[in-house]
Parts: structure tokens; sequence; C-alpha cells
């Protein structure tokens, strides 16, 4: 009986729950770079419950905004993972937004074009990172109406998306006061990085402007240790960060039920961070 109540309180636990706001287009007459690419996203489902996503024409958020009790104010654009080929949409994605606004924290998933899925005319400067720009403009643009700080809006990316969220703190897209669109007007720095086992690319250059950042990453993870060491870089910057290694963790543990205890808690190291920061003044 007792291994019935824990496996039943475990997938309560891990279920993603029901999502009160539909995705919202980030451009809704159409995305710059996407003109005449009307062909529907494709969706598969991996054992035993994860969605994957690739074939993105049209790059969206999905909102996860928290009880209005426990809101914070702060908000964090979370853009999954999967090579740039598609997207794993469930463990690092729609979870991690419930988990974060759970915890007070608005989060909006988002599904970004893709520059390696099969056939893709996109690239990762052009299309992808155009994409988390606009997002990051977006959720600013609606600031009030999300009872959110413009100034507390972050990025959290997972590999391939930790990728995207370090090019969104490296490249600024500053604000153009003259742009005919009023969100472009806003400037997409993000006010933190959380790169959980992102891919950091040699080619990146850390500046002292870099936004301050969160690193977690798994010790039995390729990826993340080469990246892992990036972390010393923004210390010598004087980039307020932070780092978490997991010992015997792999690449890709998102949220998963089968997370063992001391991975589970990584959500919570996050906002802790978030916390200590001054990014959760709401508390």
């Amino acid at each position: 009986m007792k291994t019935i109540i824990a496996s039943l309180c475990a997938a309560a636990v891990f279920a993603v729950a029901a999502v009160a706001a539909d995705p919202i287009l980030l451009w809704p007459k159409g995305a710059p770079g996407s003109e005449g690419k009307t062909a529907p996203e494709i969706s598969r489902i991996s054992p035993p419950d994860e969605e994957v996503v690739t074939g993105i024409n049209a790059p969206a958020i999905t909102p996860y905004l928290p009880d209005p009790a426990t809101a914070t104010g702060a908000a964090v654009i979370v853009i999954p993972g999967g090579g740039h080929h598609e997207i794993w949409i469930t463990h690092e994605g729609y979870r991690v937004a419930q988990a974060l606004a759970d915890r007070g924290v608005a989060a909006f998933v988002l599904r970004y074009r893709l520059a390696k899925a099969d056939g893709s005319t996109y690239t990762v400067m052009d299309h992808s990172l155009a994409d988390v720009q606009r997002a990051v403009r977006l959720v600013k643009s609606r600031a009030a109406e999300w009872h959110l700080d413009p100034a507390r809006v972050g990025v959290m990316g997972f590999s391939a998306g930790g990728h995207l969220s370090v090019l969104a703190g490296t490249h600024i897209a500053e604000a153009n006061p003259s742009a005919a669109d009023p969100i472009d007007r806003l400037s997409a720095r993000p006010a933190f990085l959380g790169l959980i086992y992102a891919y950091i690319p040699p080619e990146i250059v850390f500046k002292a402007d870099t936004p301050p950042s969160f690193f977690l990453f798994g010790d039995k993870d390729n990826i993340g240790k080469v990246s892992s060491l990036r972390y010393i870089e923004l210390q010598k910057l004087g980039v307020p960060s932070e780092i978490h290694i997991f010992s015997g963790i792999g690449h890709g543990f998102g949220i998963r039920p089968t997370n063992p205890p001391q991975v589970a808690l990584w959500p919570q190291l996050f906002v802790n961070w978030l916390e200590a920061s001054g990014f959760l003044k709401g508390r």
C-alpha cells in the first residue's frame, strides 16, 4: 500500500498542470523569415510521456502565471533543448515552468524555430535567437497585464536552449525607439541567465556587462564539464554568478519523476539564487 501511495504522489507532483493561458504567437502576423511557411509543427511522444516537437514556423510562448498571492514579479523565458533539431518541451519546458510558477515566478515556455530540423532554412543567429529576443520583449510589453517587473525578466535554457540563453545575454538587442512595432522598441536584454547543462561554444565572448548567471550541470555530462569552465571567466569579469554540479549525473535531466532526490531539488536552488540576487523583490 505504501508503494502505491508513493507512486500516486509522484505522479501528482510530476504531472503537467493544466495551462490556464493559450500559447501566444510572438508575431501574430507571421515571424520575419517564415514568410510562406505554413506547414504545421510535428509532435511525437517519447515514452513514457515526453512531448517532442519540431518543424516550428510560428514561434510562440506558453504562459505559466503564479498565484497572485505568491507572485514575486519576476519572470523567466524557459527555453527547452533538443540540439536545434527538435524541442523536448515536457521535461525541459512545461514541468520547469510549472515548478517556477509554483514558487512565485512567472514562466513562459518558448517554442522557437530550429536551425537543424529536417529541411530547415533557419539559422541560430537569424531566427532562433530572434525568437528568444522577441519573447523577452513580448513579456516586457505585457508586464503590467501580468503584474511583472520588466526589469526582472530573464531567460533559462537547457542544452541547445542554454546556447540560446547565452546568446541572448551576449548579443544584446537593445531598444529601438524608431521601430514600427511597439514591442521592438523595448530592450531584449535579459535580467539574468539560467544555464542548465547549457551548450556554450568557445566563440562565445563574455563581457563585464553579461547578465548575472546561474550554472547547473552533472559531472558525468561532457557538455557540462566544458561549459562549466566558463563560470570562471564570469567570476574574473566580476559578473555575479553561481554554479552547482551534481555528482554522478549526466546530461538532460530536466524535471523527471526518475530524477534522484538531490537533482529534484534544483528548481528550488535556482529560485534561492534569484532571491539572494535580489530578483524576487515581491516576496
